[in-house]
Protein backbone atom coordinates (compact mmCIF):
# COMPACT_ATOMS: atom_id res chain seq x y z
CA UNK A 1 0.00 0.00 0.00
CA UNK A 2 1.59 3.26 -1.16
CA UNK A 3 0.48 6.38 0.68
CA UNK A 4 1.37 9.94 -0.22
CA UNK A 5 2.48 12.40 2.49
CA UNK A 6 -0.92 14.08 2.21
CA UNK A 7 -2.73 10.80 2.83
CA UNK A 8 -0.57 10.09 5.86
CA UNK A 9 -1.63 13.22 7.69
CA UNK A 10 -5.29 13.19 6.68
CA UNK A 11 -6.45 10.84 9.41
CA UNK A 12 -9.64 10.89 11.44
CA UNK A 13 -8.35 11.94 14.88
CA UNK A 14 -5.01 10.35 15.82
CA UNK A 15 -3.08 7.33 14.58
CA UNK A 16 -4.40 4.23 16.39
CA UNK A 17 -1.93 1.74 14.91
CA UNK A 18 0.31 -0.10 17.35
CA UNK A 19 3.74 -0.98 15.97
CA UNK A 20 5.88 -3.37 17.97
CA UNK A 21 9.52 -4.37 17.47
CA UNK A 22 11.07 -7.22 19.43
CA UNK A 23 14.86 -7.34 19.17
CA UNK A 24 16.68 -10.32 20.66
CA UNK A 25 20.46 -10.72 20.66
CA UNK A 26 22.70 -13.56 21.80
CA UNK A 27 26.36 -13.55 22.78
CA UNK A 28 28.04 -16.97 23.03
CA UNK A 29 31.22 -17.71 24.99
CA UNK A 30 33.25 -20.79 25.91
CA UNK A 31 34.01 -20.88 29.64
CA UNK A 32 36.04 -23.96 30.52
CA UNK A 33 36.04 -23.67 34.30
CA UNK A 34 33.67 -22.46 36.99
CA UNK A 35 35.98 -19.50 37.56
CA UNK A 36 35.85 -18.55 33.88
CA UNK A 37 32.09 -18.83 33.85
CA UNK A 38 31.73 -16.65 36.94
CA UNK A 39 34.14 -14.10 35.44
CA UNK A 40 32.15 -14.03 32.18
CA UNK A 41 28.86 -13.53 34.00
CA UNK A 42 30.45 -10.76 36.08
CA UNK A 43 31.74 -9.13 32.89
CA UNK A 44 28.31 -9.30 31.24
CA UNK A 45 26.59 -7.91 34.32
CA UNK A 46 29.01 -4.99 34.35
CA UNK A 47 28.93 -4.43 30.58
CA UNK A 48 25.13 -4.52 30.38
CA UNK A 49 24.05 -3.26 33.77
CA UNK A 50 20.83 -1.38 34.32
CA UNK A 51 22.49 2.04 34.01
CA UNK A 52 24.04 1.30 30.59
CA UNK A 53 20.85 -0.34 29.35
CA UNK A 54 18.94 2.76 30.43
CA UNK A 55 21.23 4.95 28.31
CA UNK A 56 20.64 2.67 25.31
CA UNK A 57 16.87 2.89 25.73
CA UNK A 58 17.02 6.65 26.21
CA UNK A 59 18.78 6.89 22.84
CA UNK A 60 16.04 4.72 21.33
CA UNK A 61 13.54 7.17 22.81
CA UNK A 62 15.29 10.04 21.03
CA UNK A 63 15.31 8.15 17.73
CA UNK A 64 11.56 7.50 17.82
CA UNK A 65 10.89 11.09 18.89
CA UNK A 66 9.41 10.50 22.33
CA UNK A 67 9.55 12.04 25.81
CA UNK A 68 10.48 9.94 28.84
CA UNK A 69 7.71 9.84 31.44
CA UNK A 70 9.06 7.25 33.83
CA UNK A 71 12.04 4.87 34.15
CA UNK A 72 12.08 1.69 36.22
CA UNK A 73 15.36 -0.22 36.33
CA UNK A 74 16.78 -3.08 38.33
CA UNK A 75 20.01 -5.11 38.56
CA UNK A 76 19.15 -8.61 39.76
CA UNK A 77 20.98 -11.02 42.06
CA UNK A 78 22.75 -13.18 41.11
CA UNK A 79 22.66 -11.90 37.52
CA UNK A 80 20.66 -10.03 34.88
CA UNK A 81 19.01 -6.62 34.61
CA UNK A 82 15.76 -5.04 33.45
CA UNK A 83 14.74 -1.54 32.38
CA UNK A 84 11.28 -0.26 31.46
CA UNK A 85 10.69 3.24 30.09
CA UNK A 86 7.24 4.75 29.64
CA UNK A 87 7.25 7.48 27.01
CA UNK A 88 4.77 9.94 25.57
CA UNK A 89 4.30 11.92 22.40
CA UNK A 90 7.33 13.85 21.23
CA UNK A 91 7.40 17.25 19.56
CA UNK A 92 5.94 17.24 16.06
CA UNK A 93 7.72 19.72 13.82
CA UNK A 94 7.63 18.08 10.43
CA UNK A 95 7.26 14.49 9.30
CA UNK A 96 10.00 13.82 6.74
CA UNK A 97 9.04 11.48 3.92
CA UNK A 98 12.21 9.40 4.30
CA UNK A 99 11.04 8.18 7.71
CA UNK A 100 8.63 5.90 5.88
CA UNK A 101 11.22 4.40 3.58
CA UNK A 102 12.58 0.92 4.24
CA UNK A 103 16.03 2.11 5.26
CA UNK A 104 18.29 2.00 8.33
CA UNK A 105 17.67 4.58 11.02
CA UNK A 106 20.15 6.96 12.67
CA UNK A 107 22.98 6.08 15.07
CA UNK A 108 21.39 7.99 16.86
CA UNK A 109 20.38 11.59 16.29
CA UNK A 110 17.51 13.81 17.30
CA UNK A 111 14.45 12.77 15.34
CA UNK A 112 11.34 14.88 15.71
CA UNK A 113 8.46 12.59 14.89
CA UNK A 114 4.89 12.09 16.04
CA UNK A 115 4.26 9.55 18.77
CA UNK A 116 1.28 9.08 21.05
CA UNK A 117 1.88 6.46 23.74
CA UNK A 118 4.66 3.94 23.97
CA UNK A 119 6.86 1.80 26.13
CA UNK A 120 10.37 0.42 25.75
CA UNK A 121 11.71 -2.50 27.77
CA UNK A 122 14.88 -4.56 28.02
CA UNK A 123 15.58 -7.74 29.98
CA UNK A 124 18.87 -9.66 30.09
CA UNK A 125 19.35 -13.39 30.59
CA UNK A 126 22.88 -14.67 31.30
CA UNK A 127 22.98 -18.48 31.48
CA UNK A 128 25.32 -21.42 30.97
CA UNK A 129 25.40 -25.05 29.87
CA UNK A 130 25.72 -27.45 32.83
CA UNK A 131 28.25 -29.74 31.13
CA UNK A 132 29.84 -28.36 27.98
CA UNK A 133 31.41 -25.10 29.15
CA UNK A 134 29.21 -22.80 27.06
CA UNK A 135 27.86 -19.55 28.47
CA UNK A 136 25.16 -17.57 26.71
CA UNK A 137 24.00 -14.01 27.22
CA UNK A 138 20.65 -12.91 25.79
CA UNK A 139 19.07 -9.47 25.77
CA UNK A 140 15.42 -8.93 24.81
CA UNK A 141 14.35 -5.43 23.83
CA UNK A 142 10.77 -4.48 22.99
CA UNK A 143 9.82 -1.13 21.47
CA UNK A 144 6.10 -0.45 21.09
CA UNK A 145 4.78 2.75 19.55
CA UNK A 146 1.45 4.30 18.65
CA UNK A 147 1.83 6.97 16.03
CA UNK A 148 3.43 7.58 12.68
CA UNK A 149 7.03 6.55 13.16
CA UNK A 150 7.95 2.86 13.14
CA UNK A 151 10.21 1.51 15.91
CA UNK A 152 12.18 -0.15 13.10
CA UNK A 153 13.99 3.18 12.82
CA UNK A 154 15.71 2.29 16.12
CA UNK A 155 16.90 -1.10 14.86
CA UNK A 156 20.17 0.12 13.35
CA UNK A 157 21.16 1.73 16.65
CA UNK A 158 20.20 -1.36 18.67
CA UNK A 159 22.34 -3.60 16.47
CA UNK A 160 25.34 -1.32 17.00
CA UNK A 161 24.76 -1.19 20.77
CA UNK A 162 25.49 -4.89 21.36
CA UNK A 163 28.22 -7.35 20.41
CA UNK A 164 26.09 -10.11 19.01
CA UNK A 165 26.49 -13.52 17.39
CA UNK A 166 22.80 -14.14 16.70
CA UNK A 167 19.88 -11.74 16.35
CA UNK A 168 16.17 -12.39 16.00
CA UNK A 169 13.76 -9.58 15.18
CA UNK A 170 9.98 -9.51 15.08
CA UNK A 171 7.87 -6.62 13.86
CA UNK A 172 4.09 -6.42 13.91
CA UNK A 173 1.53 -3.72 13.16
CA UNK A 174 -1.74 -4.20 15.04
CA UNK A 175 -5.12 -2.53 15.05
CA UNK A 176 -6.25 0.05 12.52
CA UNK A 177 -6.65 3.76 12.09
CA UNK A 178 -9.07 5.68 9.84
CA UNK A 179 -8.63 8.28 7.19
CA UNK A 180 -10.89 11.34 7.07
CA UNK A 181 -13.48 9.37 5.09
CA UNK A 182 -13.63 6.56 7.67
CA UNK A 183 -11.64 4.10 5.51
CA UNK A 184 -9.61 1.71 7.70
CA UNK A 185 -5.83 1.63 7.38
CA UNK A 186 -4.25 -1.52 8.84
CA UNK A 187 -0.72 -0.31 8.11
CA UNK A 188 0.53 3.16 7.22
CA UNK A 189 3.90 2.42 5.62
CA UNK A 190 5.36 0.07 3.03
CA UNK A 191 7.48 -2.83 4.28
CA UNK A 192 8.69 -5.97 2.54
CA UNK A 193 11.37 -7.11 5.01
CA UNK A 194 13.02 -6.12 8.28
CA UNK A 195 16.30 -6.61 6.43
CA UNK A 196 15.71 -3.35 4.59
CA UNK A 197 16.17 -1.51 7.89
CA UNK A 198 19.62 -3.07 8.43
CA UNK A 199 22.71 -1.46 6.81
CA UNK A 200 24.42 -3.40 4.01
CA UNK A 201 27.70 -3.67 5.92
CA UNK A 202 25.88 -5.41 8.77
CA UNK A 203 23.91 -7.70 6.46
CA UNK A 204 27.14 -8.79 4.80
CA UNK A 205 28.37 -10.15 8.14
CA UNK A 206 25.35 -12.39 8.75
CA UNK A 207 23.44 -15.31 7.29
CA UNK A 208 19.81 -14.19 7.34
CA UNK A 209 16.39 -15.84 7.09
CA UNK A 210 12.99 -14.14 6.72
CA UNK A 211 9.60 -15.53 7.70
CA UNK A 212 6.94 -12.96 6.79
CA UNK A 213 3.13 -13.07 6.88
CA UNK A 214 2.32 -10.03 4.77
CA UNK A 215 -1.46 -10.29 5.00
CA UNK A 216 -1.21 -10.13 8.81
CA UNK A 217 1.50 -7.44 8.89
CA UNK A 218 3.87 -9.79 10.74
CA UNK A 219 7.57 -9.80 9.87
CA UNK A 220 10.38 -11.96 11.25
CA UNK A 221 14.12 -11.95 10.52
CA UNK A 222 16.91 -13.91 12.15
CA UNK A 223 20.66 -13.51 11.66
CA UNK A 224 23.79 -15.54 12.48
CA UNK A 225 27.37 -14.40 12.04
CA UNK A 226 29.03 -15.90 8.98
CA UNK A 227 32.63 -15.67 10.15
CA UNK A 228 33.76 -17.86 13.04
CA UNK A 229 37.01 -17.10 14.85
CA UNK A 230 37.53 -19.24 17.95
CA UNK A 231 39.54 -16.47 19.61
CA UNK A 232 36.37 -14.37 19.77
CA UNK A 233 34.67 -17.00 21.92
CA UNK A 234 37.39 -17.73 24.48
CA UNK A 235 37.24 -15.75 27.70
CA UNK A 236 40.63 -14.58 28.98
CA UNK A 237 42.97 -16.48 26.64
CA UNK A 238 43.55 -17.32 22.96
CA UNK A 239 43.30 -20.58 21.02
CA UNK A 240 47.09 -21.03 20.88
CA UNK A 241 46.82 -22.15 24.51
CA UNK A 242 44.74 -25.14 23.39
CA UNK A 243 45.66 -28.33 21.59
CA UNK A 244 44.34 -28.90 18.08
CA UNK A 245 41.90 -31.50 19.43
CA UNK A 246 40.62 -29.06 22.06
CA UNK A 247 40.17 -26.36 19.43
CA UNK A 248 38.16 -28.70 17.23
CA UNK A 249 35.95 -29.91 20.09
CA UNK A 250 35.25 -26.41 21.41
CA UNK A 251 34.52 -25.17 17.88
CA UNK A 252 32.05 -28.03 17.35
CA UNK A 253 30.29 -27.27 20.66
CA UNK A 254 30.07 -23.54 19.95
CA UNK A 255 28.82 -23.87 16.38
CA UNK A 256 26.25 -26.46 17.50
CA UNK A 257 25.02 -24.06 20.19
CA UNK A 258 24.76 -21.21 17.69
CA UNK A 259 22.97 -23.33 15.10
CA UNK A 260 20.46 -24.55 17.68
CA UNK A 261 19.66 -21.00 18.71
CA UNK A 262 19.47 -19.83 15.09
CA UNK A 263 17.19 -22.64 13.91
CA UNK A 264 15.22 -22.83 17.17
CA UNK A 265 15.63 -26.56 17.76
CA UNK A 266 17.95 -29.07 19.39
CA UNK A 267 20.35 -30.70 16.94
CA UNK A 268 21.17 -34.32 17.70
CA UNK A 269 24.68 -35.51 16.93
CA UNK A 270 25.11 -38.29 14.39
CA UNK A 271 26.07 -41.52 16.07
Amino acid sequence: MKLTPEQRIQLHEFNNLTKSLSFNMYDICYTKTKEEREAYIEYIDEQYNADRLTKILESVTDIIGAHVLNIAKQDYVPQGASVTILVSEGPVVEVPNESYDESPGPLPSAVVMGLDKSHITVHTYPEYHPNEGISTFRADIDVSTCGEISPLKALNYLIHSFDTDIMTMDYRVRGFTRDINGHKLFIDHDISSIQNYIPEEVKNEFDMIDVNIYQENIFHTKCKLKKFDLNNYLFGYSKDKLSKEEQEQITDNLTKEMNEIFYGKNIEENK
